[in-house]
């Protein structure tokens, strides 16, 4: 393209501080230095951890930064040395990667890249130290190496998948983050038998997916836990069978999920991050053949207590990231289960806004509203 080699001026969505609105600014994007690609951003969505990084609360804060991670482009240029993709490349951005050199990568079992796993704290390129945002000079942080809150951005190789051009980005954005890690969560990490019973803790985005990964591995009964009601009948469209809210019971909700499935669940997937429900998933699952699945993000002091006489007895605990897929090898065949319309995305996006009115997204999320909502950048 006629702008290879050349800085991009274009606009970004900057949080200049933590849990301020972001402010649309015009941004300079340096071009793509070795092993990295720059993109033209179509569609991005926005993900819980955007928020949780924004707000700052718990973490490193690095600011002024642009966030997103969820997304959809096409490749604009490419740097020396990269050869996977070529201008014109439909592409997801992940907030992961996947060198393909390193033991977690030829390993079949892990998809943890040593080099380009995520690093929250990082908010420049991994190949010089530099940030490839600047406006007047200053730099601007990246975000989990993807910064998808800009008409373009620069990443590195290893965390771009390259799709079927076919795929409607406006969809399949989604499936670069939260979507993925819960549908991966069941089937590659799980597994539910046919006919078998799962327990699906937390109905948002992930679990949801986790939900409809159940579905697609057809399991016959699939028990949402929630502690907010509202959610229950929009979830029966991602293969729920019933619910339990644990506000609803006197004892603890492992003991209301076995009472219910006859000893325990076969399967359960905990997509919440609070400590608690991790031991129940793990506490309801049926002795002899249960696997409890851990997804949810926890507090960096939390703890996880159980007696261990639960694993004795033939109890198994997963935990997995990003739904154990590989971002690059893994992600194009997960587009193609959209495109044989054997996985739906439609029903995870409930509300579209253009770029300039981003903040609608955030708004939308603080209230607890929708599933996912696509932001547009082309208005």
């Amino acid at each position: 393209m006629a702008t290879a080699g050349q800085v991009i001026k274009c606009k970004a969505a900057v949080a200049w501080e933590a849990g301020k609105p972001l402010s649309i600014e015009e941004v300079e994007v340096a071009p793509p230095q070795a092993m990295e690609v720059r993109i033209k951003i179509l569609f991005t969505s926005l993900c819980h951890t955007d928020v949780y990084f924004w707000e700052a609360k718990g973490q490193t804060p690095v600011f002024p930064r642009i966030f997103g991670h969820e997304a959809g482009g096409i490749v604009e240029s490419v740097g020396e040395g990269v050869t996977d993709v070529a201008p014109g490349d439909h592409v997801l951005p992940v907030f992961t990667g996947e060198c393909k050199e390193c033991a977690h990568c030829k390993s079949a079992e892990s998809n943890m890249c040593d080099l380009l796993r995520i690093n929250t704290d990082r908010g420049v390129m991994i190949g010089d130290g530099k940030s490839r945002f600047s406006i007047n000079g200053k730099p601007i942080y990246h975000f989990v190496g993807t910064s998808t809150f800009s008409e373009y951005t620069v990443m590195h190789v290893g965390c771009v998948a390259k799709i079927n051009p076919e795929a409607p980005l406006d969809k399949v954005c989604v499936l670069s983050c939260g979507i993925s890690t819960g549908l991966g969560a069941s089937i590659n990490v799980a597994k539910p038998p046919k006919g078998s019973t799962v327990a699906i803790f937390g109905l948002g985005a992930v679990g949801l997916a986790a939900a409809e990964g159940a579905r697609i591995a057809g399991a016959s009964r699939i028990i949402g836990v929630d502690l907010n009601a509202n959610r229950f009948e929009e979830a029966k469209k991602f293969g729920c069978t019933e619910f339990v809210n644990p506000k609803d019971h006197k004892k603890p909700v492992q003991e209301v999920l076995a009472e219910m499935t006859n000893g325990g669940v076969d399967r359960s997937v905990e997509c919440t991050g609070n400590v608690n429900a991790m031991i129940q998933a793990f506490e309801c699952v049926h002795d002899g053949w249960g696997v409890a699945v851990l997804v949810g993000v926890p507090h960096k002091d939390a703890e996880f207590k159980t007696h261990p006489m639960n694993f004795l007895n033939e109890r198994t605990l997963k935990g997995t990231f990003f739904g154990n897929f590989k971002p690059r090898t893994d992600l194009p065949n997960v587009v193609e289960l959209y495109m044989k319309k054997e996985l739906e995305l439609e029903k995870f996006i409930t509300h579209t806004v253009p770029f300039s009115e981003i903040n609608k997204a955030f708004d939308l999320m603080a209230k607890g509203e929708g599933i996912r909502c696509i932001i547009r950048m082309e208005n």
